[in-house]
Protein backbone atom coordinates (compact mmCIF):
# COMPACT_ATOMS: atom_id res chain seq x y z
CA UNK A 1 0.00 0.00 0.00
CA UNK A 2 0.69 3.75 -0.45
CA UNK A 3 0.01 6.42 1.07
CA UNK A 4 -0.24 10.11 -0.17
CA UNK A 5 0.10 13.14 1.86
CA UNK A 6 -0.76 16.77 0.77
CA UNK A 7 -0.10 19.88 3.03
CA UNK A 8 -3.17 19.87 6.35
CA UNK A 9 -5.18 22.33 7.21
CA UNK A 10 -4.44 23.31 10.99
CA UNK A 11 -5.00 20.58 13.59
CA UNK A 12 -7.16 20.89 16.01
CA UNK A 13 -7.88 17.65 18.56
CA UNK A 14 -7.17 15.75 21.28
CA UNK A 15 -6.88 12.27 20.69
CA UNK A 16 -5.11 9.02 23.28
CA UNK A 17 -2.11 8.28 21.14
CA UNK A 18 -1.86 3.84 20.60
CA UNK A 19 -0.62 1.86 24.10
CA UNK A 20 2.80 1.58 24.89
CA UNK A 21 4.79 -1.17 22.61
CA UNK A 22 7.69 -1.92 24.76
CA UNK A 23 5.66 -2.24 27.98
CA UNK A 24 3.51 -4.27 26.58
CA UNK A 25 5.90 -6.70 25.19
CA UNK A 26 6.91 -6.93 28.66
CA UNK A 27 4.23 -7.27 30.31
CA UNK A 28 2.34 -10.35 28.77
CA UNK A 29 6.11 -11.96 28.70
CA UNK A 30 6.42 -11.24 32.27
CA UNK A 31 2.51 -12.53 32.91
CA UNK A 32 3.87 -15.79 31.62
CA UNK A 33 6.04 -16.73 33.75
CA UNK A 34 4.81 -15.34 36.96
CA UNK A 35 2.04 -17.03 39.12
CA UNK A 36 -2.02 -16.34 39.18
CA UNK A 37 -3.50 -14.25 36.75
CA UNK A 38 -2.71 -10.99 35.41
CA UNK A 39 -4.60 -8.42 33.93
CA UNK A 40 -2.97 -6.40 31.10
CA UNK A 41 -5.41 -3.55 30.76
CA UNK A 42 -4.99 -1.10 27.22
CA UNK A 43 -2.35 -3.49 25.27
CA UNK A 44 -1.46 -2.25 21.99
CA UNK A 45 -2.88 -5.29 19.31
CA UNK A 46 -0.27 -3.77 17.08
CA UNK A 47 2.27 -6.43 14.84
CA UNK A 48 4.68 -6.79 17.17
CA UNK A 49 2.92 -7.39 20.35
CA UNK A 50 0.62 -10.13 18.63
CA UNK A 51 3.91 -11.49 17.55
CA UNK A 52 5.15 -12.29 21.15
CA UNK A 53 1.18 -12.70 22.20
CA UNK A 54 1.63 -15.76 19.38
CA UNK A 55 4.90 -17.62 20.67
CA UNK A 56 3.57 -17.27 24.31
CA UNK A 57 0.24 -19.16 23.41
CA UNK A 58 2.91 -21.46 21.18
CA UNK A 59 4.84 -22.04 24.64
CA UNK A 60 1.73 -23.38 26.52
CA UNK A 61 0.18 -20.21 28.19
CA UNK A 62 -3.16 -19.54 28.43
CA UNK A 63 -3.99 -16.07 26.92
CA UNK A 64 -7.23 -14.33 26.25
CA UNK A 65 -6.63 -11.31 23.92
CA UNK A 66 -10.66 -9.33 24.63
CA UNK A 67 -11.88 -6.90 21.80
CA UNK A 68 -11.43 -4.11 23.92
CA UNK A 69 -7.85 -5.41 24.16
CA UNK A 70 -7.80 -6.09 27.79
CA UNK A 71 -5.31 -9.02 27.94
CA UNK A 72 -5.43 -11.99 30.26
CA UNK A 73 -2.60 -13.64 30.80
CA UNK A 74 -2.73 -16.64 33.22
CA UNK A 75 1.12 -17.68 34.24
CA UNK A 76 2.49 -21.15 34.41
CA UNK A 77 5.56 -23.24 33.13
CA UNK A 78 6.69 -22.79 29.57
CA UNK A 79 6.34 -25.82 27.12
CA UNK A 80 9.12 -26.39 23.88
CA UNK A 81 7.01 -25.53 20.88
CA UNK A 82 6.57 -27.87 18.33
CA UNK A 83 7.31 -25.45 15.51
CA UNK A 84 9.43 -22.19 15.11
CA UNK A 85 8.80 -19.28 16.71
CA UNK A 86 8.00 -16.19 14.69
CA UNK A 87 8.61 -12.56 16.35
CA UNK A 88 7.73 -11.58 12.43
CA UNK A 89 9.47 -7.83 12.46
CA UNK A 90 10.14 -7.51 16.79
CA UNK A 91 13.74 -6.91 17.75
CA UNK A 92 12.61 -6.70 21.23
CA UNK A 93 10.03 -10.07 20.52
CA UNK A 94 13.47 -11.90 19.34
CA UNK A 95 15.83 -10.57 22.04
CA UNK A 96 13.94 -10.81 24.86
CA UNK A 97 12.46 -14.20 24.22
CA UNK A 98 16.49 -15.41 24.02
CA UNK A 99 16.91 -14.41 27.04
CA UNK A 100 13.71 -15.90 28.76
CA UNK A 101 14.35 -19.28 26.76
CA UNK A 102 18.13 -19.78 26.85
CA UNK A 103 17.25 -20.71 30.93
CA UNK A 104 14.36 -22.88 29.97
CA UNK A 105 14.39 -26.85 29.87
CA UNK A 106 13.92 -27.31 26.18
CA UNK A 107 14.93 -26.08 22.69
CA UNK A 108 13.24 -23.43 20.72
CA UNK A 109 14.00 -22.09 17.23
CA UNK A 110 13.56 -18.11 17.19
CA UNK A 111 12.81 -15.85 13.46
CA UNK A 112 11.61 -13.60 11.44
CA UNK A 113 10.46 -11.81 8.76
CA UNK A 114 13.40 -11.41 5.74
CA UNK A 115 14.07 -7.80 7.87
CA UNK A 116 14.37 -9.32 10.63
CA UNK A 117 16.54 -12.25 10.00
CA UNK A 118 19.02 -9.38 8.54
CA UNK A 119 19.99 -8.08 12.10
CA UNK A 120 22.57 -8.55 14.32
CA UNK A 121 21.88 -10.51 17.48
CA UNK A 122 25.27 -11.00 18.44
CA UNK A 123 25.51 -8.95 21.12
CA UNK A 124 22.63 -10.58 23.28
CA UNK A 125 23.84 -14.40 22.59
CA UNK A 126 27.05 -13.38 23.67
CA UNK A 127 26.67 -12.72 27.18
CA UNK A 128 23.78 -15.53 27.05
CA UNK A 129 26.49 -18.16 26.32
CA UNK A 130 28.73 -16.56 29.02
CA UNK A 131 25.94 -17.41 31.27
CA UNK A 132 25.77 -21.17 30.42
CA UNK A 133 23.57 -20.51 27.54
CA UNK A 134 23.64 -22.40 24.32
CA UNK A 135 21.99 -20.33 21.25
CA UNK A 136 23.38 -20.62 18.01
CA UNK A 137 22.63 -18.42 14.73
CA UNK A 138 23.29 -17.78 10.91
CA UNK A 139 26.84 -16.78 10.16
CA UNK A 140 29.13 -17.58 13.40
CA UNK A 141 26.21 -16.83 15.07
CA UNK A 142 25.64 -13.14 13.80
CA UNK A 143 22.20 -13.16 12.84
CA UNK A 144 18.76 -14.89 12.99
CA UNK A 145 17.10 -17.78 12.83
CA UNK A 146 18.53 -18.45 16.22
CA UNK A 147 18.54 -21.56 17.68
CA UNK A 148 18.39 -22.06 21.77
CA UNK A 149 19.26 -25.24 23.59
CA UNK A 150 17.93 -24.19 27.06
CA UNK A 151 19.50 -25.20 30.07
CA UNK A 152 20.63 -23.99 33.73
CA UNK A 153 22.25 -20.44 33.83
CA UNK A 154 24.34 -18.89 36.02
CA UNK A 155 24.17 -15.47 36.88
CA UNK A 156 27.48 -13.01 35.77
CA UNK A 157 28.79 -9.59 35.96
CA UNK A 158 28.16 -7.74 32.72
CA UNK A 159 29.28 -4.19 31.28
CA UNK A 160 27.00 -3.19 28.47
CA UNK A 161 29.37 -2.43 25.10
CA UNK A 162 26.26 0.19 24.41
CA UNK A 163 22.90 1.68 26.30
CA UNK A 164 20.75 -1.13 24.83
CA UNK A 165 17.31 -1.57 26.75
CA UNK A 166 16.52 -4.67 24.61
CA UNK A 167 20.16 -6.27 25.78
CA UNK A 168 19.70 -4.90 29.26
CA UNK A 169 16.25 -6.82 29.55
CA UNK A 170 17.44 -10.43 27.64
CA UNK A 171 19.98 -10.66 30.29
CA UNK A 172 17.09 -9.70 33.48
CA UNK A 173 14.91 -12.60 32.17
CA UNK A 174 17.43 -14.85 31.79
CA UNK A 175 19.32 -13.79 35.45
CA UNK A 176 15.23 -14.62 36.66
CA UNK A 177 16.59 -18.45 35.47
CA UNK A 178 19.94 -18.32 36.74
CA UNK A 179 22.24 -19.37 39.92
CA UNK A 180 23.46 -16.93 41.67
CA UNK A 181 23.08 -13.39 41.14
CA UNK A 182 23.06 -11.68 37.47
CA UNK A 183 24.36 -7.57 37.63
CA UNK A 184 24.04 -5.67 34.34
CA UNK A 185 26.12 -2.68 34.07
CA UNK A 186 25.30 0.07 31.80
CA UNK A 187 27.15 2.83 30.75
CA UNK A 188 24.21 5.26 30.54
CA UNK A 189 20.84 5.18 31.15
CA UNK A 190 18.91 3.36 29.04
CA UNK A 191 14.39 2.94 29.05
CA UNK A 192 14.09 1.11 32.33
CA UNK A 193 10.61 -0.44 31.79
CA UNK A 194 12.08 -3.88 32.43
CA UNK A 195 13.31 -2.85 35.98
CA UNK A 196 10.46 -1.08 37.18
CA UNK A 197 8.17 -3.67 35.96
CA UNK A 198 10.38 -6.89 37.40
CA UNK A 199 10.02 -5.19 40.88
CA UNK A 200 6.30 -4.70 40.19
CA UNK A 201 5.92 -8.37 39.98
CA UNK A 202 8.13 -9.09 42.81
CA UNK A 203 11.44 -10.18 41.54
CA UNK A 204 14.92 -9.92 43.45
CA UNK A 205 15.66 -6.69 41.43
CA UNK A 206 17.75 -3.76 42.92
CA UNK A 207 19.69 -0.90 41.48
CA UNK A 208 22.83 1.09 42.93
CA UNK A 209 24.27 3.49 40.06
CA UNK A 210 24.74 2.24 37.38
CA UNK A 211 24.37 -1.43 38.26
CA UNK A 212 21.25 -3.51 38.07
CA UNK A 213 21.13 -6.71 40.20
CA UNK A 214 18.58 -9.83 39.71
CA UNK A 215 18.25 -13.01 41.56
CA UNK A 216 15.88 -15.65 41.12
CA UNK A 217 14.53 -15.75 44.48
CA UNK A 218 11.21 -16.83 44.75
CA UNK A 219 8.31 -16.83 41.99
CA UNK A 220 6.89 -13.58 40.49
CA UNK A 221 3.28 -12.75 41.10
CA UNK A 222 0.58 -11.56 38.85
CA UNK A 223 -0.94 -8.17 38.61
CA UNK A 224 -3.00 -5.88 36.99
CA UNK A 225 -1.54 -3.50 34.73
CA UNK A 226 -2.89 -0.31 32.92
CA UNK A 227 -0.64 0.51 30.08
CA UNK A 228 -0.22 4.14 29.12
CA UNK A 229 -0.21 5.87 26.20
CA UNK A 230 3.16 4.95 23.52
CA UNK A 231 5.40 8.56 23.70
CA UNK A 232 6.90 6.95 20.60
CA UNK A 233 4.00 7.02 19.02
CA UNK A 234 2.87 10.31 20.29
CA UNK A 235 6.09 12.09 19.41
CA UNK A 236 4.78 11.76 15.38
CA UNK A 237 1.63 13.82 16.15
CA UNK A 238 3.67 16.40 18.35
CA UNK A 239 6.16 16.93 15.25
CA UNK A 240 3.16 16.93 13.04
CA UNK A 241 1.53 20.16 15.45
CA UNK A 242 4.43 22.04 15.70
CA UNK A 243 5.15 22.25 12.06
CA UNK A 244 1.45 23.05 10.26
CA UNK A 245 0.53 26.70 10.94
CA UNK A 246 -2.74 27.02 13.46
CA UNK A 247 -2.35 23.41 15.19
CA UNK A 248 -3.21 23.35 18.96
CA UNK A 249 -3.52 19.38 19.90
CA UNK A 250 -4.04 17.91 23.65
CA UNK A 251 -3.05 14.18 23.59
CA UNK A 252 -3.97 12.38 26.84
CA UNK A 253 -2.31 9.84 29.20
CA UNK A 254 1.16 9.39 27.56
CA UNK A 255 3.54 7.89 29.12
CA UNK A 256 6.39 10.13 30.31
CA UNK A 257 9.03 8.35 31.57
CA UNK A 258 11.99 10.19 32.22
CA UNK A 259 14.33 7.24 30.56
CA UNK A 260 11.69 7.84 27.14
CA UNK A 261 10.72 11.70 27.44
CA UNK A 262 14.05 13.10 26.38
CA UNK A 263 12.36 14.27 22.92
CA UNK A 264 10.36 17.27 24.63
CA UNK A 265 13.30 18.42 26.01
CA UNK A 266 15.34 18.98 23.11
CA UNK A 267 11.90 19.41 21.08
CA UNK A 268 11.39 22.69 23.99
CA UNK A 269 15.22 23.64 23.21
CA UNK A 270 14.27 24.38 19.57
CA UNK A 271 11.01 26.41 20.18
CA UNK A 272 8.64 24.02 20.64
CA UNK A 273 5.16 25.38 22.46
CA UNK A 274 4.67 22.46 24.86
CA UNK A 275 2.89 21.95 27.79
CA UNK A 276 3.18 18.91 30.18
CA UNK A 277 -0.30 18.78 32.26
CA UNK A 278 -2.00 16.74 34.91
CA UNK A 279 1.03 14.61 35.33
CA UNK A 280 0.52 11.29 37.30
CA UNK A 281 1.25 7.48 37.64
CA UNK A 282 -0.37 4.66 35.44
CA UNK A 283 1.29 1.69 38.40
CA UNK A 284 5.04 2.44 38.57
CA UNK A 285 5.29 4.50 34.95
CA UNK A 286 4.10 8.50 34.92
CA UNK A 287 1.88 9.78 32.54
CA UNK A 288 0.70 13.19 31.43
CA UNK A 289 -1.58 14.86 29.11
CA UNK A 290 0.82 17.13 26.31
CA UNK A 291 -0.70 20.53 24.88
CA UNK A 292 1.26 21.24 21.66
CA UNK A 293 0.64 24.10 19.28
CA UNK A 294 2.29 25.01 16.31
CA UNK A 295 5.63 26.74 17.12
CA UNK A 296 8.61 28.70 15.54
CA UNK A 297 11.95 26.36 15.92
CA UNK A 298 15.39 26.81 15.65
CA UNK A 299 18.35 24.40 14.85
CA UNK A 300 20.22 22.27 17.63
CA UNK A 301 22.52 19.36 18.00
CA UNK A 302 22.04 16.44 20.14
CA UNK A 303 24.88 13.60 20.97
CA UNK A 304 26.35 12.28 23.55
CA UNK A 305 24.58 10.06 26.54
CA UNK A 306 21.34 11.54 25.76
CA UNK A 307 20.72 9.92 22.64
CA UNK A 308 19.82 6.87 24.12
CA UNK A 309 16.52 8.41 25.88
CA UNK A 310 15.16 9.10 22.68
CA UNK A 311 16.50 6.86 19.88
CA UNK A 312 13.48 5.84 18.63
CA UNK A 313 12.42 9.30 17.72
CA UNK A 314 15.39 10.41 15.97
CA UNK A 315 13.95 9.85 12.40
CA UNK A 316 10.74 12.21 13.80
CA UNK A 317 13.12 14.85 15.11
CA UNK A 318 15.08 14.83 11.37
CA UNK A 319 11.41 15.88 9.54
CA UNK A 320 10.80 18.89 12.77
CA UNK A 321 14.42 19.78 11.83
CA UNK A 322 13.51 20.26 8.06
CA UNK A 323 11.12 23.01 9.85
CA UNK A 324 14.34 24.73 12.18
CA UNK A 325 15.72 27.52 11.03
CA UNK A 326 19.51 27.09 10.76
CA UNK A 327 21.02 23.87 11.12
CA UNK A 328 20.36 20.50 13.74
CA UNK A 329 22.75 17.99 13.96
CA UNK A 330 22.35 14.63 15.16
CA UNK A 331 25.55 12.42 16.11
CA UNK A 332 26.26 9.47 18.60
CA UNK A 333 23.51 7.75 16.65
CA UNK A 334 25.26 4.62 15.12
CA UNK A 335 22.79 2.41 16.59
CA UNK A 336 19.93 3.41 13.95
CA UNK A 337 22.01 1.90 11.61
CA UNK A 338 21.18 -1.44 12.63
CA UNK A 339 17.03 -1.23 13.23
CA UNK A 340 13.86 -2.16 11.36
CA UNK A 341 15.97 -0.70 8.61
CA UNK A 342 19.42 1.74 8.18
CA UNK A 343 17.32 4.82 9.50
CA UNK A 344 20.53 7.40 9.04
CA UNK A 345 20.60 6.09 5.48
CA UNK A 346 17.02 6.17 4.61
CA UNK A 347 15.81 9.77 5.99
CA UNK A 348 18.63 11.17 4.31
CA UNK A 349 17.57 9.53 1.18
CA UNK A 350 13.97 10.67 1.59
CA UNK A 351 14.95 14.14 2.93
CA UNK A 352 16.66 14.98 -0.27
CA UNK A 353 14.36 13.79 -2.00
CA UNK A 354 11.96 16.50 -0.50
CA UNK A 355 14.89 18.94 -1.26
CA UNK A 356 16.36 18.99 1.88
CA UNK A 357 20.06 19.65 2.55
CA UNK A 358 21.02 16.94 4.10
CA UNK A 359 24.60 15.73 5.25
CA UNK A 360 25.05 11.94 6.16
CA UNK A 361 27.34 10.75 8.48
CA UNK A 362 28.48 7.43 9.97
CA UNK A 363 26.57 7.99 13.10
CA UNK A 364 24.21 10.65 12.15
CA UNK A 365 23.09 13.72 9.62
CA UNK A 366 22.82 17.22 9.78
CA UNK A 367 19.98 18.84 8.33
CA UNK A 368 19.27 22.65 7.05
CA UNK A 369 16.36 23.56 8.13
CA UNK A 370 13.94 25.99 7.23
CA UNK A 371 13.21 26.24 2.81
CA UNK A 372 10.53 25.01 0.99
CA UNK A 373 10.02 21.63 0.32
CA UNK A 374 8.24 19.77 -2.47
CA UNK A 375 6.56 16.47 -2.84
CA UNK A 376 8.30 13.85 -4.35
CA UNK A 377 8.39 9.54 -3.76
CA UNK A 378 9.63 8.72 -0.89
CA UNK A 379 9.88 5.20 0.55
CA UNK A 380 9.44 4.03 4.09
CA UNK A 381 11.75 0.51 3.65
CA UNK A 382 9.46 -1.09 5.22
CA UNK A 383 10.22 0.98 8.40
CA UNK A 384 7.26 1.98 10.22
CA UNK A 385 8.92 4.81 12.06
CA UNK A 386 10.57 6.44 8.72
CA UNK A 387 7.05 6.27 6.97
CA UNK A 388 5.38 8.12 9.78
CA UNK A 389 8.08 10.78 10.04
CA UNK A 390 8.15 10.85 5.92
CA UNK A 391 4.62 11.72 6.26
CA UNK A 392 5.41 14.57 9.11
CA UNK A 393 8.25 15.96 6.84
CA UNK A 394 5.57 15.92 3.82
CA UNK A 395 3.30 18.47 5.63
CA UNK A 396 5.57 21.59 4.51
CA UNK A 397 6.10 20.03 1.28
CA UNK A 398 3.77 21.59 -1.65
CA UNK A 399 1.94 18.86 -3.67
CA UNK A 400 1.60 15.58 -3.25
CA UNK A 401 4.10 12.89 -1.39
CA UNK A 402 3.89 9.54 -2.23
CA UNK A 403 5.18 7.16 1.04
CA UNK A 404 5.82 3.67 -0.52
CA UNK A 405 5.21 0.35 1.93
CA UNK A 406 3.14 2.65 3.86
CA UNK A 407 1.21 -0.20 5.32
CA UNK A 408 4.16 -1.16 8.21
CA UNK A 409 3.00 1.14 10.42
CA UNK A 410 0.79 -0.68 11.87
CA UNK A 411 3.63 -2.61 13.41
CA UNK A 412 3.67 0.06 16.25
CA UNK A 413 0.70 2.45 15.36
CA UNK A 414 -2.18 0.53 13.52
CA UNK A 415 -4.26 3.52 13.15
CA UNK A 416 -1.65 5.95 12.13
CA UNK A 417 -3.29 6.32 9.05
CA UNK A 418 -6.72 6.26 10.08
CA UNK A 419 -5.90 9.18 12.81
CA UNK A 420 -3.84 11.22 10.02
CA UNK A 421 -6.75 11.18 7.50
CA UNK A 422 -9.07 12.74 9.72
CA UNK A 423 -6.61 15.99 10.62
CA UNK A 424 -5.22 15.75 6.47
CA UNK A 425 -5.75 15.41 3.19
CA UNK A 426 -4.57 12.00 2.77
CA UNK A 427 -5.41 8.91 0.36
CA UNK A 428 -4.43 5.76 0.65
CA UNK A 429 -4.11 3.18 -2.27
CA UNK A 430 -2.96 -0.28 -3.04
CA UNK A 431 0.17 -0.89 -4.73
CA UNK A 432 -0.62 -1.82 -8.68
CA UNK A 433 1.25 -5.45 -9.27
Amino acid sequence: MNAQVTPSRPWRFEAHVPADKSITHRALILGAVSQGQTVVRGALPSRDCLATAKILRQLGIDLDWRSDNTVLVRGGKLQESGDVLDCQNSGTTMRLFSGLLAGQSFFSVLSGDNSLRQRPMARVLRPLKAMGGQLFGRRGNQYPPLAIVGRQLAGISYQLPVASAQLKSALLLAGLFAKGKTVVTEPIPSRDHTERMLKDFGAAISREGKNIAIEAAGALRGREIAVPGDFSSAAFLIAGALLIPGSRILLRDVGVNPTRSAFLTVLQRMGAKIRVQNQRSFGSEEVADLEVETSELRGTEVRGESVPLFIDELPVLAAVATAAAGTTAIRDAAELRVKESDRIGAMVLGLRRLGVETEELPDGLVIEGGKPLHGAQVDSFGDHRIAMAMAVAAQRAEGVTTIQDAECVEISFPNFWQLFANKNEIKQEKLKL
